[in-house]
């Protein structure tokens, strides 16, 4: 085990900082994180305690476990600089003056991202978690250190794997073969830098690449396209207008640019939405197909 202590800003909220972080996490309380991933050297798992209002404890498990402490400050989103957002007054101003502490984490791990966020296609989030425990379950590892968390396959082990094996974890074929695609170019996959080039592989569009962007790399202009909900809560919230497409919305964020993703995560951390219509529809399980 290794361990580092790390200085905070003076205005920092560690729980909505990092609560999003994944997709292998666990918290105790509001102020310790467990965040495992397999790292360039190997498996790591990194724990971050709250000591004070102003330092966190930072300690690590396995081949990774140095990679986890370097990672550490990217972890609790202090690459970020959410100051620098600094919005007209009205609502958008008052709800960014009211997260001045929350940051963007990044973890630098491309392919898990990726993988989180194609089984995040065209279903709830609930099912998309669900069938990702359920993938770790059976094809990941333990994570090392005290902590019981289930690593997420590595690129390696999905490549292995065939489509029909994806579907008692409630995954179609279709997205089941974009997660072997990605796994079977991970090396490159890890390499990319920008969402235009995550979108160069099959399956993978703006929607998927933004999720990723957002989730690997901490990006703050990075605004899912296509998603069903998104346009209207944004529409919604910026110009009182209860349905919208991408291109409304896109025109609604552009004066906020390069702090559109960070509008959109105000937004959505402060439950609002646009006036609802229509039954909710439900998702269906694959397996019963």
């Amino acid at each position: 085990m290794s361990a580092v202590e790390i200085e905070l800003p003076e205005v920092y909220d560690f729980w909505r900082t990092t609560h999003g972080i994944g997709p292998v996490a666990a918290w105790d309380g509001r102020s310790v994180l467990w965040w495992a991933t397999t790292t360039p050297d190997g498996p790591g798992t990194l724990r971050l305690a709250l000591a004070s209002a102003r330092m966190v404890h930072a300690d690590a498990w396995g081949d990774g476990a140095q990679w986890m402490l370097t990672q550490a400050r990217r972890v609790l989103g202090l690459d970020d600089a959410p100051a620098s957002f600094a919005p007209a007054a009205g609502f958008v101003h008052d709800l960014a003056r009211r997260a001045a502490g929350v940051h963007r984490p990044r973890t630098d791990r491309v392919h898990e991202a990726l993988v989180a966020a194609i089984l995040g296609q065209k279903v709830q989030s609930d099912a998309a978690r669900h069938s990702l425990r359920q993938l770790a379950r059976h094809f990941g590892a333990p994570a090392p250190g005290p902590r019981a968390l289930q690593l997420v396959p590595t690129a390696a082990a999905f490549a292995r794997l065939d489509y029909s094996a994806f579907h008692p974890c409630n995954v179609e074929r279709a997205r089941a073969e974009r997660i072997l695609t990605v796994s079977r170019r991970a090396v490159w996959v890890e390499s990319r830098t920008t969402i235009e080039e995550l979108q160069l592989l099959s399956g993978v569009g703006p929607w998927t690449a933004a999720i990723t962007a957002a989730s690997a790399w901490g990006d703050p202009d990075a605004v899912a396209l296509g998603d069903y909900h998104l346009p209207n809560t944004v529409c919604w919230a910026l110009a009182r207008e209860p349905r919208g497409d991408d291109a409304r919305m896109l025109e609604l964020l552009e004066p906020y640019r390069p702090h559109r993703g960070r509008v959109v995560q105000l937004l959505l951390d402060a439950h609002i939405s646009a006036p609802k219509r229509g039954p909710r529809l439900s998702v269906s399980d694959f397996r019963r197909r």
